[in-house]
């Protein structure tokens, strides 16, 4: 996803390589690229100590505010772009949406349609910083 990237350094070339599609969990960053900052949900309630292990980089929030400065200027909801921008990338084939109301549906049918100029792309991995890579297996 947009705030989480790193599995584009190795992973995504491979894949793409060996002509393997790429099935992509938490698109939306369990909720950050799509909703309002801090706005409560009961995922985000339910949920918090895992997303703050996960999206808690200092930069998160400004790739969070540029996405959703490039979907008020296209007239469409967050979630839309940051789905069209990972449609777009090489080797992702369809991306797991957690979908618990008819609109996260909606939206993510949306995003099939749209696409980013290339202006658009840039503006939304313009604030990304790289992360530690991180991953489920704790030693």
């Amino acid at each position: 996803n947009l705030i989480y990237r790193e599995e584009e350094r190795e992973m995504l070339p491979l894949c793409v390589d060996q002509g393997l599609g790429v099935i992509p969990w938490s698109p939306l960053a369990r909720g950050l690229l799509a909703r309002e900052p801090g706005e409560p949900t009961p995922r985000a309630s339910g949920d918090a100590a895992l997303a703050g292990q996960l999206y808690d980089h200092e930069g998160d929030a400004d790739v969070v505010e540029a996405n959703r400065r490039v979907a008020a200027e296209r007239g469409v909801t967050p979630a839309e772009t940051a789905l069209a921008w990972l449609l777009a990338r090489p080797g992702v084939t369809a991306p797991i949406v957690g979908a618990t109301r008819m609109e996260h549906l909606e939206a993510a049918v949306r995003a099939l349609d749209l696409v980013l100029a290339p202006e658009e792309i840039a503006a939304l991995e313009a604030p990304y910083r790289p992360h530690a890579v991180r991953g489920w297996i704790r030693a």
